[in-house]
C-alpha cells in the first residue's frame, strides 16, 4: 500500500526517487498505459550546494526559508529543458522552458519572475479589470496615484520566490504559515499550504499519483487522484478556512478563483456549472463583470 512520507525530508527524496521512475520509462514501450512527454524522458533532479544556495542568496539579495532551502538541495531543478519551437514572421525560434527554475543558470527567467508579481498586478489595475481593493480607499483618477498607492501596499506584502512558471513561495519567516501561490495578474490561488502539498498538487502525474479515466463527453483521459491524495486535499481544504496571509488574502479573495483557496465557495457554485471568474462582493460594483484574460 502507497504511503506518502508526512516528514518533509523524506518526503523530498521519495519526490525524487519517485519521478525518476516515472522518467525513465520510454514512453513508446513502457507497460504502463501512460508515461511521461519524451523531452522528459531520462530526466533526474540536479540539487544545489549549500554553498551555491548561499551564494545565489546575496546574488539575488533574497532568503531562502528552511523548507526552500531542503527543496533546493534535494531538488531543485531538473538537468534539461522543454525545447518549444515558435515560428515568428516565417522565423523559425527555439525557446528552452524549465520544468523547475535553475537558480545557477535561468538569471533571465529568475529576474523577470522576481517583478512578475508587482509587473502583472499592476496592469490588472490601471488596465481592462480595473482591480482596486477595499483597503486601499477610494480609486484615485490617474495612473500615478493608483501605481503610488499600490506600491506602498506591495512593499508591505510577504516576499514571494519563484519556483516554476508563475508559481511563488511565499518567503517570510515570520509567518507560521508559508504556502506557494499561483499569480497570474491579481488573479491569484493558493496552490498548497505548504511545500508538500504544493508538491504533491505540482507532481501528482509525475508522482504516479493518478488513475486516468475517459471521459467520452470530451473524448480525452482525464487524471483522478488516487484515494490516499484525494484525502490529504480533503484535509487540506478543510483547515483553509482558518488559515490567513497577511495582505495576500485581500488580493486572493478579491475574485471568485481564489474563494477555495481559504475553504470557501463562490454564492453562484452549484458544483455542476463552469461559471465565469467575477469580482467577490469584497469588491464593491461591477460584482458580475467576468474577469478579461490578460496575457501578459
Amino acid at each position: 500500500m502507497l504511503r506518502i512520507p508526512e516528514n518533509y525530508t523524506d518526503f523530498l527524496y521519495w519526490v525524487r526517487e519517485r519521478t525518476e521512475l516515472f522518467w525513465s520509462r520510454n514512453p513508446d514501450t513502457s507497460a504502463e498505459d501512460f508515461g511521461c512527454e519524451k523531452w522528459m524522458q531520462g530526466a533526474r533532479w540536479i540539487g544545489m550546494k549549500e554553498e551555491d544556495i548561499n551564494a545565489t542568496e546575496e546574488k539575488y539579495g533574497i532568503r531562502f526559508m528552511p523548507e526552500h532551502r531542503e527543496f533546493l538541495k534535494i531538488l531543485h531543478a531538473i538537468d534539461r529543458k522543454e525545447e518549444i519551437e515558435y515560428n515568428i514572421d516565417g522565423k523559425q525560434t527555439i525557446n528552452k522552458r524549465p520544468f523547475f527554475y535553475n537558480w545557477l543558470t535561468d538569471d533571465e527567467q529568475i529576474k523577470e519572475k522576481l517583478e512578475w508579481p508587482y509587473e502583472t498586478i499592476l496592469q490588472d489595475i490601471q488596465e481592462v479589470n480595473n482591480v482596486w481593493l477595499q483597503s486601499w480607499g477610494k480609486r484615485p483618477e490617474t495612473d500615478e496615484a493608483r501605481e503610488a498607492i499600490f506600491s506602498a501596499w506591495f512593499n508591505k506584502v510577504p516576499r514571494l520566490l519563484p519556483l516554476t512558471s508563475h508559481r511563488f513561495l511565499v518567503s517570510e519567516s515570520y509567518l507560521a504559515d508559508r504556502p506557494v501561490l499561483s499569480v497570474w495578474g491579481s488573479d491569484i490561488i493558493v496552490y498548497g499550504w505548504d511545500m508538500r502539498l504544493y508538491l504533491l498538487n505540482e507532481l501528482s502525474v509525475h508522482l504516479n499519483l493518478s488513475t486516468f479515466v475517459y471521459f467520452d463527453e470530451y473524448g480525452i483521459y482525464y487524471p483522478e487522484d488516487i484515494n490516499e491524495l484525494k484525502e490529504i486535499k480533503e484535509r487540506a481544504y478543510l483547515d483553509a478556512a482558518k488559515k490567513d496571509i497577511p495582505y495576500w488574502k485581500e488580493m486572493i479573495m478579491y475574485w471568485t478563483s481564489g474563494l477555495a483557496s481559504f475553504g470557501q465557495k463562490s454564492p453562484r457554485d452549484d458544483g455542476d456549472t463552469i461559471h465565469p471568474i467575477v469580482k467577490t462582493n469584497a469588491a464593491k460594483g461591477g460584482e458580475d463583470d467576468p474577469k478579461i484574460f490578460n496575457s501578459f
